[in-house]
């Protein structure tokens, strides 16, 4: 059962026109975590990989697909957990930078700190060589686009956060046992400058073996230490009960067990475990293949 990394591309509304892309570029994120803990990597170095190509594809909500806040901007939140040591690294409104994910790993490894935000995360940066990106290397015309549309003085909330997807995420497990995760995001859809969601918070959009996020306004998020797929749907029923919010959830646990769930309408989410590629977009599906056939 070990090796295993699942990973999501974030939980939410999926246009027609973007849902082949999310589907593959997830499926690759995964094959990508897996050939690192094929090679011997850890969990940690496997959802580090895995998020940092979410990271570099602009179809997700991460990187360099951020969606933008109320002045145009990029403004990204990422973190990581070790669950051996319980070790965390994370950054907050981070900008000109490509790959949060990666420096929050720095933060970790390099400081005696949880998170580092805004201008202090940069200066961080700085010290440890993490090179910086023009801004608008981090806009997509997809991004620009929904944040003039949000603008707009009739603009319904509602249908301008159709099309945004969530946070995006990876939880492996090593050879030795070993989970950790990884998470990343470019927030929510015209938020204002400086907001800071929940993926940056410890124990809320991570756990010991798995992770949980939200979709929408509700920012509530929970931890679900149980690994099973009804687990999972209660987990989610509670955040929809409790908040009206909806989300997803990939876990997995020391022995590779995996679950991917979610409540809302879509969530692009891939796993690989023992060779094979599995892989989903709408609830109840479940593609697999060799993991030999997916094209990085």
């Amino acid at each position: 059962m070990l090796p295993a990394v699942v990973v999501h591309g974030g939980a939410g509304h999926i246009p027609k026109e973007r849902a082949q892309n999310s589907t593959s570029g997830v499926s690759a994120a995964a094959r990508a975590g897996y050939i690192v803990l094929k090679g011997g990597g850890s969990s940690m170095d496997a959802v580090v990989e895995a998020v940092t190509q979410l990271e570099n594809n602009p179809s997700f909500n991460a990187g360099c697909g951020s969606v933008l806040n109320v002045k145009g901007e990029v403004e990204m939140d990422a973190f990581v957990m070790d669950w051996k040591t319980l070790a965390t690294g994370a950054v907050s409104a981070v900008r000109d930078i490509a790959n949060p994910t990666q420096l929050a790993r720095l933060v970790m490894d390099k400081t005696s700190h949880a998170c580092l935000t805004a201008e202090g995360a940069k200066q961080f940066a700085r010290s440890m060589g993490v090179p910086e990106v023009p801004m608008e290397s981090l806009i997509t015309e997809y991004s620009r686009m929904r944040w003039r549309k949000n603008l707009a003085p009739d603009a319904n909330p509602v249908e301008c956060q159709m099309g945004k997807m969530g946070t995006v995420g990876a939880v492996a497990v090593d050879s030795e046992g070993v989970v950790a995760c990884a998470t990343s995001t470019g927030g929510m859809l015209n938020k204002m400058e400086g907001q800071v969601g929940d993926t940056p918070c410890i124990g809320q959009s991570s756990n010991i073996h798995g992770q949980i996020f939200p979709e929408g306004h509700s920012q509530a998020v929970m931890s679900i230490l149980k690994l099973s797929e009804a687990a999972s749907d209660s987990a989610l029923a509670y955040m929809k009960s409790r908040v009206d919010g909806l989300g997803g959830v990939v876990t997995v646990d020391p022995q590779g067990n995996w679950a991917a769930r979610f409540s809302s309408r879509q969530m692009a989410w891939a796993a690989a475990q023992k060779d094979t590629l599995h892989y989903g977009l709408y609830t109840g599906e479940h593609f697999t293949q060799s993991i030999d056939e997916i094209l990085l």
